[in-house]
């Protein structure tokens, strides 16, 4: 990057932090890949005890459930925008009302100004691997005042904001103050939040848009790591707010408008009604109705009110170009905000004319509506009043309530990316993780329900899931997994997602921890064994801050299992299985004494795994080797019941496993030795 230098003084700060930089990224890249295991470690290694991350203590219970003392701290949030279309300026004020829910008393405040990221001299600028054509000057904060009128001088830091308060906030006490701000919203190459121009006019995908609290709890205190283009830790509130944009346009957010009769017109109020009484999808605003308005000359502006609660976090788009459908969600009424009459919630589509076509965006609100009465009815009911997909600049991101995907989107890939992207209500809208540290907590156990929403989604219509983000070459993750073991360039699943790493992002937070928990469930557990347990987990830690030590211990607790041995090979290592036959041998005098087979694990990773034997008759047994066979060494022998001959033996006939060499997996007894 080239980046222009404004003084000496500067050009030194530059120089000694960039080269710095090179020196910790030459030693992380280069170091040999400890997880990587070249030789097989002994069975005392493999089976060791593990020590979790995250210690039991009075916040974090040795079964992975919350302590008897956790808490977690709350923001409620007010607040105004307006956008300039002529500019793209967005200008906001807030109240925010902190509750401090902690033991510690607090004597600053510490919040989140993500517009910074844009600007030349962030360090996004230089530590992550987004590269913007363009910059802005970030969000100007034009004034922090409290209730009682002080004001109070922020201090700045990258994308943090230090708030110093006259008097420290003590336990279970809040506070609320008023921030205003501005900042120019980034072009198509903002990414996550952006400007896209379409044929009747630009969309605005608004996120990261207003000063946000950071999270303090009970691992770090302020947990303030800038923001690198990555992903967020937020804590939970209501959101109270309002979007002022030119009158015709249309405004789609996060929870539910209050004020449909001020800026709907009857007909749509109407079309509304009908969605909530059906299952297909129903036009609300059509390819005329955005003609109609773009021809007519603007006219003043308009306010979209939202309220949500229960959330961590808000987002919108608006634009002059959005069509707009729904249909009702089968789930249980809400109410939308307080003093409002319970009404049947809306799958939600909005998008432009060049996304229109039946294997297109004509079944988005399809897609929306399988994915959040699937995953409620599996996993935990979605908490909501609407859930909405946005065809517009691509980003592939979720927020509270709705997703940003791409207008160009079709096919499976629209299908995969919508579930993907809602599947994130439940990781971590609902289960708050820290996903700019633990990636692997959202978008691996994301994608992992995603996968087995594909497998129901209209009698396997778009399965398996098969693209960029699980089993990217063939669909079958047991030998997709293969080059990603062996390369000892990705780390390992618990390396921090915060610190640079080389390879395709997707391998090991999405992929390779989604195909652990499919590995988990199918392989080890069984499946009522583990939905149980990944049900509780979800319940239990909804609206809280879960570690991955708290969801180890849990599946360990709920599930009866000491899986020490797998959290170790699959996420703190990036060890695998190989198995081999090595031989057999005949059957023996007695009848009951079969013919003896030898196996061998030349891996690490003790994964149970099916032998099936075929017998000169034609007929097929089989027989799971559990992982406790390994406990005394690499090699085990196994006799099989019966004095029939046997054909051959197969480890792993399914290709469910990561085997690294399959070319041993089989063995075919020679005559001569039957």
């Amino acid at each position: 990057m080239i980046m222009k230098i404004r003084n000496k003084q500067e050009y030194t700060f530059l120089d000694q932090n960039f080269f710095g930089f090179l020196v910790f990224m030459s030693i992380y890249f280069f170091l040999p890949c400890n997880g990587y295991a070249k030789e097989q470690p002994s069975p005392d290694i493999i089976f060791a005890p593990l020590n979790l991350p995250t210690s039991v203590n009075a916040y974090h219970s040795g079964d992975g459930t919350p302590g008897p003392m956790a808490w977690t701290n709350r923001a409620d949030y007010k607040i105004a925008v307006s956008i300039e279309s002529a500019t793209h300026m967005l200008t906001g004020v807030e109240t925010v009302t902190y509750h401090n829910n902690s033991p510690s008393v607090l004597p600053v405040l510490w919040l989140h100004l993500d517009q910074n990221m844009y600007r030349s001299d962030s360090r996004a600028a230089f530590g992550s691997s987004w590269h913007f054509p363009q910059h802005t000057d970030g969000m100007e904060i034009t004034d922090v005042t409290l209730q009682d009128g002080t004001h109070l001088r922020p201090l700045i830091s990258d994308t943090r904001m230090r708030l110093t308060l006259p008097r420290p906030l003590g336990k279970n006490e809040q506070i609320s103050f008023q921030i205003k701000w501005r900042y120019t919203v980034p072009g198509p190459w903002g990414g996550r939040t952006a400007i896209t121009p379409s044929k009747n006019g630009d969309i605005y995908e608004i996120a990261q848009f207003y000063p946000r609290m950071a999270v303090f709890d009970d691992i770090r205190g302020w947990d303030t790591l800038p923001y690198l283009g990555g992903e967020f830790y937020l804590d939970y509130g209501s959101f109270d707010y309002t979007v002022s944009v030119p009158a015709g346009w249309l405004v789609a957010g996060s929870g539910a408008l209050l004020n449909g009769g001020d800026v709907l017109s009857v007909e749509e109020r109407k079309r509304i009604a009908d969605a909530r009484k059906s299952d297909q999808r129903v036009l609300i605003r059509t390819e005329q109705d955005v003609e109609a308005l773009h021809n007519m000359p603007p006219h003043g502006l308009r306010s979209w009110h939202f309220y949500m609660e229960k959330t961590r976090d808000i987002a919108f788009v608006a634009s002059p170009a959005l069509l707009w459908d729904a249909a009702r969600l089968n789930l249980p009424p809400l109410a939308p905000a307080p003093g409002r009459p319970p009404e049947t919630r809306l799958a939600m589509s909005v998008y432009p004319v060049e996304a229109i076509g039946p294997q297109a965006w004509d079944r988005s609100t399809e897609y929306v509506k399988h994915a959040i009465e699937y995953f409620s009815q599996e996993w935990f009911p979605y908490p909501w009043p609407n859930a909405i997909n946005v065809g517009g600049h691509g980003a592939g991101m979720e927020y509270p309530a709705i997703v940003f995907d791409g207008m160009q989107d079709r096919d499976a890939k629209l299908f995969w990316i919508t579930t993907h992207e809602l599947g994130h209500t439940w990781f971590p809208m609902i289960v708050g993780s820290n996903e700019r540290r633990h990636g692997f907590m959202d978008e691996g156990f994301n994608t992992f329900i995603d996968s087995l929403a594909s497998l129901h989604f209209n009698k396997g219509e778009f399965a398996p899931k098969h693209d960029g983000e699980y089993a990217p070459d063939t669909g079958k993750p047991a030998d997709d997994i293969i080059k990603i073991l062996k390369d000892p360039v990705y780390k390992p699943i618990m390396t921090a997602s915060n610190i640079p790493a080389q390879g395709n992002r997707h391998a090991i937070p999405y992929f390779k921890a989604a195909y652990g928990l499919e590995l988990l469930r199918s392989q080890i557990l069984g499946p009522e064994r583990f939905d149980q347990a990944l049900r509780h987990y979800i319940a239990i830690w909804a609206w809280k801050h879960p570690t991955p030590s708290d969801f180890f211990r849990l599946m360990n607790s709920d599930a009866g299992e000491d899986l020490s041995w797998f959290w170790r090979g699959w996420y703190f290592e990036n060890w695998s299985s190989d198995y081999a036959v090595i031989g057999v041998t005949p059957v023996g005098k007695l009848a009951q004494e079969g013919p003896k087979v030898t196996i061998r694990n030349l891996g690490a990773l003790a994964l149970p795994v099916v032998m099936q034997a075929q017998w000169a008759d034609g007929s097929i047994s089989r027989l799971v080797v559990p992982w406790e066979t390994w406990g005394n060494g690499s090699e085990a022998s196994i006799t099989l019941p019966g004095e029939k001959k046997l054909r051959s033996v197969t480890l792993d006939p399914d290709h469910v496993i990561p085997d690294m060499d399959r070319s041993n997996n089989t063995y075919v007894v020679p005559e001569v030795t039957q």
